[in-house]
């Protein structure tokens, strides 16, 4: 944790750390919020367990970890899978999150582009090491029991859908999202991959803080 004021909680991409994912938003975030950074389950300073990886159990780790440190309503800013996460934190539990960012999310497999399922499918085996797990959470999650587009409707937080022009999450599916969420503004954003916090950091930085101070509920 770092900073001070109204909480923002970051949540990396899958296979990422707080560092590699958030690198360029700790220092302009933590000026003027207090900054709740964490890692999941065999990513970053966290060690892995035995079993398989799911948005479901780590969800459940963040939602203990925020009750933990008494944080409510708080801003929640995701990548990849910190915006899975970030999604159904917020439609599973509520009183978390005030607004949220969900940036390269997909609800189901089938919003991954074709060429990214056939990499994944590739190099994914049946091991116990971080990269195999992550490659099953992600050719397989989210089932339809931790995220669907009929979950996203409850979601009554605003949310700030992102995504690069050239995600590995299909356009039509970030589209989806957006019109399931009752409250939602979207922003697809120029020459840009799925990284979006690393290659537009100024931008993204600056809009996102924006969203946050403007729609987080007091």
């Amino acid at each position: 944790m770092r900073g001070d004021g109204p909480p923002i909680v970051l949540l990396h991409a899958g296979g990422d750390s707080i560092a590699s994912t958030f690198g360029a938003q700790l220092a302009p975030f933590s000026a003027h919020h207090r900054v709740i950074a964490l890692e999941q389950v065999g990513h970053g300073h966290t060690p892995d367990l035995h079993g398989p990886l799911t948005y479901a159990g780590m969800m459940k780790d963040t939602a203990a970890l925020l009750e933990q440190l008494q944080i409510r309503s708080a801003g929640v800013v995701g990548l990849s899978d910190g915006a899975i996460l970030a999604l159904m934190l917020a439609a599973r539990r509520p009183e978390l999150v005030g607004s949220l960012v969900a940036s390269g999310a997909n609800v189901e497999p089938d919003g991954i582009v074709p060429e990214q399922i056939a990499y994944l499918k590739s190099r994914t085996g049946n091991g116990d090491d971080i990269g195999d797990k992550l490659g099953r959470l992600w050719l397989y999650s989210p089932q339809s029991d931790e995220l669907s587009f009929e979950l996203l409707k409850s979601i009554q937080q605003p949310v700030l859908v992102m995504a690069g022009d050239h995600d590995v999450i299909t356009r039509s599916h970030t589209l989806s999202i957006y019109r399931a969420l009752p409250h939602a503004q979207l922003w697809i954003i120029p020459d840009t991959g799925h990284d979006t916090f690393a290659q537009r950091p100024e931008a993204v930085n600056s809009a996102i803080l924006t969203f946050l101070d403007g729609g987080a509920r007091q």
